[in-house]
């Protein structure tokens, strides 16, 4: 049975990393890139944002005793199998995963272009996991 309050808790900490992006990021690439801070800053959240959804995801398989996904973006395709979230949702979930890689494992440089990208267009497709995500639950 999935944990409701743990949902909930992981949506408003999705949440409130969505907000410290918003608040962070410069109005452009140039400028973010040029602001190790505000790069790193926003680099990170973003990073912790995409693995809360991954936890999200790994929560409710687990809970609903679905087949175990082999990886974070599987994870996002077996909740989209599930009718959690929509395939437009799961598509953009598994994008953001290399992102999340990218400053997790520090694959090379961080492409401020590509974080500024997933910091301005990308939180819509997060806040629509988070809506979807609290729609589901609140059916069960």
């Amino acid at each position: 049975m999935v944990s409701k309050d743990l949902v909930a808790s992981k949506l408003a900490e999705l949440a409130e990393r969505m907000e410290r992006v918003r608040a962070k990021c410069p109005p452009d690439a140039e400028q973010l890139s040029a602001d190790a801070d505000a790069l790193d800053i926003v680099s990170f959240n973003l990073m912790l944002v995409v693995q809360l959804c991954a936890d999200i995801a790994s929560h409710l398989i687990a809970d609903e005793e679905w087949a175990p996904a082999k990886s974070i973006a599987e994870s996002f395709g077996r909740i989209e199998e599930q009718r959690v979230i929509s395939s437009a949702t799961a598509d953009s979930l598994r994008r953001a995963v290399g992102l999340r890689n990218v400053v997790a494992h520090g694959y090379g440089h961080v492409d401020a272009k590509m974080v500024f990208s997933a910091a301005t267009a990308g939180l819509g497709d997060l806040e629509r996991f988070a809506r979807e995500v609290a729609a589901w639950v609140r059916t069960r």
